[in-house]
C-alpha cells in the first residue's frame, strides 16, 4: 500500500523499508509481501527486535532516519496513504463473520490524519534538515519512550515466547506472552501477536479473529482481546495522535 508513495519520492533520495512484526515469519507476513510485489526492501522481524530498539508499540508506525543515520522523528503513528483504505475494503470477502464486522466498525473510529502526515513527509523529503517536521536531537529524545527494568523484562519474556512459537511450543509460549502483556501494557504489537496465534478455523480471516468469539476453540488464554480492549479504552485512544 506504500508502493506508490515510495516510487513518487524515491527519485528525490527517499527510501522506504517496511518491516513486518510477526513471529510466524513466512507463514504470517510473507504471503502479504509477495502479493504486494514491493520494490523496496521488505523485512520480517520474528522477535519484534525493531519494537524493542525503536520503541514501536503499535502499527502502522514509522521512524524517520536521515542520510547521516540520525533519527529525526522517533516511532509514531504512520497512517497509510488515503487510497489504501479503499483497496483494503475491495479485498475483503463479501460475507464476514459478525465479530469481524464489529472489529472493522471499531477500527473505522481510530483517529488518523493521513493528509497531514504525508504532507509532512513530503516536506521533509524536499527540505531535509530545514523542514519544520525534522525534530532536533533533544526533541527526538523527549518524544522517545524510555524503557525501565520492568519493560526490559517484558521484552525478554516476549522474545522467549516468540522463540518458543518458532520452535513449535505454543502452549509453553502463552505464559511468557501473558507476562509480556503485563509488564509492557502499552504495547499493542505484543498483544496482537499473541492473539493472532490463537487461530479460529482455517479461513483467510482466522489470524485476525483475535478474541474469544463464539467459534473460538477451547478457553481463551488471555485476559483481553482486540475488540474488548479497544472498546474499553475507546477506539479514538487506540493510536496516539500524530504531532507535527
Amino acid at each position: 500500500m506504500w508502493q506508490a508513495l515510495r516510487n513518487e519520492l524515491h527519485p528525490k533520495g527517499f527510501e522506504l523499508v517496511t518491516v513486518g512484526l510477526d513471529s510466524q515469519g513466512e507463514a504470517g507476513c510473507r504471503a502479504f509481501i509477495e502479493a504486494a510485489k514491493p520494490e523496496q526492501r521488505s523485512l520480517i522481524d520474528r522477535h519484534h527486535v525493531l519494537a524493542e530498539l525503536f520503541g514501536v508499540i503499535n502499527i502502522p508506525s514509522s521512524i524517520w532516519i536521515d542520510e547521516n543515520g540520525m533519527i529525526v522523528r522517533p516511532a509514531e503513528a504512520a497512517p497509510a496513504p488515503p487510497q489504501a483504505a479503499s483497496g483494503m475494503a475491495r479485498s475483503l470477502p463479501a460475507e464476514l463473520p459478525q465479530r469481524f464486522k464489529e472489529i472493522m466498525a471499531e477500527a473505522a473510529k481510530i483517529r488518523k490524519d493521513p493528509e497531514g502526515y504525508h504532507a509532512a513527509l513530503r516536506d521533509w523529503v524536499e527540505k531535509g534538515a530545514a523542514s519544520r517536521f525534522a525534530l532536533k536531537p533533544d526533541e527526538v529524545v523527549e518524544r522517545s519512550r524510555p524503557r525501565d527494568d520492568s519493560k526490559a523484562l517484558g521484552h525478554a519474556h516476549f522474545q522467549l515466547a516468540a522463540q518458543l512459537e518458532i520452535d513449535g511450543h505454543h502452549e509453553a509460549a502463552i505464559p511468557h506472552f501473558r507476562e509480556a502483556h503485563r509488564l509492557v501494557p502499552d504495547s499493542w504489537t505484543f498483544r496482537r501477536q499473541a492473539w493472532s496465534l490463537e487461530k479460529v478455523g482455517d479461513g483467510p480471516l482466522a489470524r485476525f479473529w483475535q478474541g474469544p468469539g463464539p467459534d473460538a476453540p477451547g478457553a481463551w488464554p488471555y485476559e483481553g482481546d482486540w475488540l474488548s480492549d479497544v472498546r474499553a479504552i475507546g477506539a479514538e485512544n487506540y493510536s496516539e495522535p500524530w504531532r507535527p
